[in-house]
């Protein structure tokens, strides 16, 4: 009885394990927000690429999320408050840098000496994309990550979707292709 009460008092410090910060950034910000754990991870290397299983072997859980910049208006100095909260629960920025037009923060928390968690913050001129990680990946493999999720998931076909539809909206006419036809009644048809 002893253990399970011990045990009770744990599991919300063992489940809630992930930053307030992106928790607070995804209750701010309508965008989407996804779970990824170990197995879910492993099955997106659908070209069996050991170095993406190298990258991967020491995550938990991640949580991804993506908000749409222009939507939301948030500026670089959105951006750098966002690294100052992350900073704020112990998050050390680790390595900053650009890859595809892309500009990529890594923040470590270590407990121990040892890294616990991982914070990826990717922006570009459309998106924020915060992939928060419990658990630890190589400095140099973060970039991988990110493209592995992009190029051969349903959330890179989802962002490219998002995003493109965003771009589109304002182009397309009623009954153009992938335009909602209404009736007369305002009715979708």
């Amino acid at each position: 009885m002893k253990y399970l009460l011990v045990f009770l008092l744990m599991a919300p410090l063992i489940v809630a394990s992930q930053t307030k910060t992106t928790e607070d950034l995804d209750m701010r910000y309508s965008g989407i927000s996804l779970f990824f754990y170990k197995n879910t991870l492993r099955m997106i290397n659908q070209r069996e690429d050991k170095e993406f299983d190298e990258v991967v072997k020491e995550i938990e859980k991640m949580r991804f999320v993506m908000i749409d910049k222009h939507k939301h208006r948030l500026s670089a100095m959105d951006y750098t408050a966002l690294k100052r909260s992350y900073e704020r629960e112990d998050y050390d920025v680790m390595m900053s840098g650009r890859m595809d037009g892309r500009n990529f923060d890594m923040l470590v928390w270590k407990q121990g000496g040892r890294v616990k968690g991982t914070v990826v913050l990717v922006s570009d001129s459309a998106s924020l994309i915060v992939m928060d990680i419990l658990g630890r990946i190589a400095m140099d493999k973060a970039a991988t990550l990110f493209k592995t999720i992009d190029e051969n998931t349903d959330a890179g076909k989802i962002m490219s979707n998002v995003l493109g539809n965003e771009k589109e909206k304002g182009k397309r006419k009623p009954g153009s292709a992938g335009a909602e036809q209404q009736d007369g009644n305002g009715n979708n048809k």
